[in-house]
């Protein structure tokens, strides 16, 4: 059960359509699929998107630190030594979402090793999720449109709208058209992305009062952190620390600190290993957890569900799993499948998923 290699390779897969949200537009999916190979033959994969306008990283510097800092690092280690391995990668700082494949990657491979599921080997809780589908920047017709074919094609009930512009009314207005088109039936949470300011976002939040929303996050920036509790303090629903909760340590700051009231778990960015000490973290402050969504294929949404369907914190509300449906393609053999509004664990030792050799060689960009 020993490491031999780790592969980076990167890839890029067009969107159908551009996502636009307050801190950058997505086209295409640059992402990097990485893989653990064992001496038992075993293979474990992940993948690694980057989002260089939220954390940094870069498609190019994904596969230049696994290669020359954290191959190096993990190659000789048991699959079991996990924790050695999360030590390892920590001594380099930053680069959340390479750190976050070689981990996920090495729970596939131990998953495979010992025929169990990774969802059985974090949890077990149940075998699948919710679904909440995010709706990017568009006129309200389109972003109306785009929900009502999400819920009468695959069931989708729940909804996160990417907020953010200004004027602030440009967004409300979707929201509301949202609600009046989908009815009270509808779930309907809003993201801002960090781009309103503090005061924007109270007059947003109550311009949309009578609107149902049940969850706000990231409205404004949290280095604002007086403004951030003075709006935090103001509102009667949760409000979700997303990019400035990356670390266990940024939510026990950012919750203890009164700046927000819940938070995102994305396992692109946090791994297995530090998603459960977040997970276990949270749910001994008694916090709520969405699943988050990294602009993720299909490969990351596996990840997402198999770690979300593991606890019942994670569990209980939708996670953001149908991104993937806005891609042109993906690697997998077999698509995942959204039915009424719900996607379940991968059958299968590991992530129970497969990548399709052709379909790599066609979309990687290395050679």
């Amino acid at each position: 059960m020993k490491i031999v290699a780790v592969d980076a390779i990167p890839y890029s897969i067009p969107y159908r359509k551009p996502l636009k949200f307050a801190s950058g537009e997505v086209s295409a999916a640059e992402h990097v699929l990485v893989r653990v190979h064992t001496d038992d033959g075993i293979v474990g994969v992940a993948d690694a998107p980057p989002r260089p306008f939220t954390y940094g990283e870069t498609q190019r510097g994904v596969v230049a630190v696994i290669e020359t800092l954290f191959a190096p690092a993990v190659i000789g280690l048991p699959l079991t030594s996990r924790e050695m391995v999360n030590a390892k990668l920590a001594r380099t700082v930053g680069n959340p979402v390479a750190k976050s494949a070689v981990d996920m990657a090495i729970w596939d491979a131990l998953g495979q090793t010992l025929d169990l599921p990774v969802t059985e080997l974090l949890g077990g809780y149940t075998d699948r999720m919710r679904v909440s589908h995010m709706l990017g920047f568009d006129s309200p017709a389109a972003m109306v449109d785009e929900a009502t074919r999400m819920r009468e094609t695959y069931g989708i009930e729940v909804f996160k709208v990417k907020v953010g512009r200004r004027p602030v009314d440009l967004d409300t207005a979707v929201v509301r058209a949202l609600r009046e088109g989908l009815g009270d039936s509808a779930e309907l949470y809003v993201d801002g992305n960090r781009g309103w300011t503090a005061a924007e976002s109270a007059r947003a939040m109550k311009d949309m009062a009578d609107l149902g929303l049940t969850l706000a996050e990231e409205l404004c920036p949290a280095d604002d952190v007086l403004g951030r509790r003075w709006l935090v303090q103001q509102l009667d629903i949760p409000f979700v620390a997303d990019e400035s909760a990356t670390t266990p340590a940024e939510v026990t700051r950012e919750i203890l600190g009164g700046s927000a009231t819940a938070v995102s778990i994305k396992t692109a960015r946090t791994g297995f290993t530090t998603s459960q000490r977040t997970h276990h973290l949270c749910e001994g402050l008694g916090v709520d957890v969405v699943m988050g969504n990294q602009i993720d294929g299909q490969l990351g949404t596996a990840c997402t569900v198999a770690f979300g369907a593991a606890f019942d914190l994670t569990s209980r509300r939708a996670g953001e799993l149908s991104n993937f449906l806005d891609m042109s393609d993906d690697l997998l053999t077999e698509s995942l499948v959204i039915r009424d509004g719900e996607l379940h664990v991968l059958p299968g030792s590991g992530l129970g998923v497969r990548i399709d050799p052709d379909k790599l060689a066609k979309y990687r960009t290395d050679h």
